[in-house]
Order: structure tokens, then sequence, then C-alpha cells
């Protein structure tokens, strides 16, 4: 499946953002719901200003090599963000594509809303330098994010046993498993959708399915 497609502003936004995973090549129409890449478009678009800056989290710590100018801010937050210089103002094409290498380097969408539902900032996290996703990794605490309306469905015939959704994964809901026939075991319980597995899986073997209606 093809990919189409904060800092301190995310310091500043956790005491009062509700945070949301964001799951890629999914469309989804709710509007108090996890943000689909296509709706992350849309909401883009929709945007009279848009802000992009450092990731404070991966300046800070260091500890990889992904992306880093990957942090977007939006209309009051961005305005308030480019006033105080740490973020400038950028266009809806420049915005989509620091979402599209976030996504290729593996990186997880979270999005904060105010109390009333605006969104005002994109976090593109890894787990090596974002505390709160590597202690979600950690102790599995799915009640401190709200989880993707989706997860992932696995059709173990269709797998070729490569593993990248094991390596993808950044919720350790894949794992080696020489039980299995494909080599891999997946846990539902694990996964917040956020669809960084599905992007990557060559044999088509996985799919965002609604979570409720997800069966086995």
């Amino acid at each position: 499946m093809p990919n189409r497609y904060a800092s301190e502003e995310v310091a500043r936004a956790v005491d009062h953002y509700t945070a949301r995973t964001i799951p890629v090549h999914v469309s989804l129409v709710a509007k108090e719901a996890v943000l689909s890449q296509p709706e992350a478009e849309k909401l883009l678009a929709e945007s009279r200003t848009i802000g992009l800056g450092q990731c404070g989290c991966r300046e800070k710590q260091g500890r990889c090599d992904a992306p880093r100018d990957v942090c977007i801010t939006l209309n009051a937050e961005a305005e308030e963000a480019i006033a105080r210089g740490t973020a400038r103002a950028v266009g809806l094409t420049e915005a989509l594509d620091a979402l599209r290498r976030s996504h290729e380097a593996g990186l997880v969408h979270l999005a904060y809303r105010h109390g009333d539902g605006d969104v005002g900032v994109f976090c593109s996290c890894c787990t090596c330098c974002c505390w709160f996703l590597s202690a979600l990794r950690q102790f599995d605490y799915h009640d401190a994010i709200a989880e993707s309306a989706f997860v992932v469905r696995y059709d173990e015939e269709r797998c070729v046993g490569c593993g990248a959704c094991v390596e993808r994964c950044p919720f350790a809901a894949w794992a080696a498993d020489i039980a299995s026939s494909a080599g891999v075991s997946f846990s539902p319980d694990r996964c917040l959708g956020c669809g960084l597995c599905v992007g990557r899986c060559p044999a088509g073997a996985l799919a965002l399915v609604p979570r409720d209606g997800a069966g086995g």
C-alpha cells in the first residue's frame, strides 16, 4: 500500500490536551476520533495558519536520527509559536511533507486537542526519545492515551514471514514466534492502531479495520 502521503509546544500542551494516535491509510469521518492521514491532510488544508518547529524530545535526548523538524502547530497555537520564534510559518505542501517523512521514519503521529476538540499540535513521536511513548511501550499503559478507533487485522495466510511488522511496530504488538506458521504472532490488545506496520507489509496481509468490529 503506497504512502499517501511537538518540542516546547508539546510539553506545554500535554497539560491541557488529549493525545490521540493517528492511523494512516484509513478514511475516517467522525469528528471526535483518531485522525487518519487523509483527515490530517483535510485538517491542515482548513487551518488558517500552520507552524513547523523542532521536536524538543529528539533534540534533547538525541537517541535516534529520526526527523526533528516535524513538530506541527495549527491556528492559535501556530501563531503563538511563530511569534515566540519556536516555529516558522509553512504552507500545506511542506506540512504534509513533514507528516510523510515522519511516517516513513516510523514515528507515531499524535494529535493534541483542546477541551473543545480543536487540534492545536501534531506530534510525531519515537519510543527512544519520547518518554510518553517509551513508558507506553514498556508498561502497555493504554489508559494513558486514546487508542485509535482502528486495529490491525492480520491475514496469516497471506503473510510471507518477512518480519517487517515486528521491526516497525512501536508498541510490541508483533513478535517473532517460531510456533507460528508465518514466524510471527500478533497481540491485538497491544495494538494502538497507528498503522505503521500496515504501510510496510509487502504481502498485503495487514489492514486497519474498525476496532469494535475487528473480530478475530
